[in-house]
């Protein structure tokens, strides 16, 4: 997931609580999506949008933060980045949800365990950031690892390369996003609550909605909010009290529990292709994880 420097270069034992919390929340999500998979990825979205308001919104009355949101809705120029930050993790949402409904989890691995290495990747081009050797022997074994999954599949493994896209900009944009990571959360499902409303409202009168169909349809999508909002709470708060090192690191429990839960949970196949891509990208993060320690040693 993104990374967020820590406000001091030290690790905390309520750092590493709330961070591998947020990861481990992150590695289950997959089992409570594939409960709502009988359910239209966009529909599901609009209601993670939906009761992610309230949740969030408490969480910033009872912490007294809400004076920057204030301030933050009267600035077209953060309102404009907040747009934009709105709009990639919804994209991202809508192929994450998507994917673990059509059997594609093993693929939402992939995307989340090559996105550190896109990260510095997009570090390289877009701010001009020095890649040292053992960066870019990572970033060649993850390339590598995806082409030897096209040639096999006969196509881009799309599913992993829209994911990466989608959180490794949003998490290069949201560190722009002049505002604390709760309020910009907040900012961001405000921005997406409009369309996610007039969404729903399409659907109640087309008779397609699920929410109100059955109780256990109405639970699933009204606990959407809090399965998105709290992990996302939690971790903007470890990452805070940890160094850009240990996050690093541990930001690998999401994609492992996820590809765990793909093979022996939801019975996905393992096949020849997979079996040579993923121990090269596994690989690739254990030399990205040595480059991450020196650098930060130095």
């Amino acid at each position: 997931m993104a990374q967020t420097p820590g406000a001091q270069n030290v690790d905390t034992p309520q750092g590493l609580a709330f961070a591998i919390t947020a990861y481990v929340l992150w590695g289950f999500l997959p089992i409570y999506l594939k409960a709502l998979d009988h359910i239209p990825a966009a529909e599901v979205v609009a209601h993670r949008v939906l009761w992610s308001v309230p949740v969030a919104g408490a969480l910033l009355i009872i912490l007294r933060r809400t004076k920057d949101l204030q301030a933050a809705l009267k600035s077209p120029r953060t309102l404009g980045m907040a747009a934009l930050t709105a709009a990639l993790i919804s994209v991202n949402w809508g192929i994450y949800v998507w994917a673990i409904a059509e059997g594609h989890a093993l693929d939402a691995a992939l995307g989340y365990y090559i996105n550190p290495l896109f990260s510095v990747f997009l570090g390289s081009i877009l701010l001009r950031e020095r890649l040292t050797k053992l960066q870019l022997a990572a970033i060649g074994l993850a390339a590598a690892a995806v082409v030897v999954l096209a040639v096999e599949a006969g196509s881009l493994p799309w599913v992993a390369i829209c994911l990466m896209l989608s959180w490794g900009f949003y998490a290069f944009c949201k560190k722009s996003l002049p505002i604390g990571p709760n309020q910009g959360f907040l900012l961001e499902v405000l921005i997406l609550l409009f369309p996610a409303l007039a969404y729903l409202g399409y659907l109640q009168v087309q008779g397609t909605a699920h929410f109100g169909g059955t109780l256990y349809d109405t639970s699933l999508l009204v606990g959407c909010g809090v399965v998105t909002a709290v992990p996302l709470i939690v971790y903007a708060n470890g990452a805070k009290l940890l160094r850009l090192s240990t996050i690093g690191i541990l930001q690998y429990i999401a994609p492992t529990m996820i590809f765990l839960t793909a093979v022996f949970v939801f019975g996905e196949e393992f096949g020849r292709a997979r079996m040579i891509a993923f121990p090269m990208i596994w690989a690739a993060l254990v030399v990205y994880s040595i480059s991450l320690i020196r650098q930060m040693r130095r």
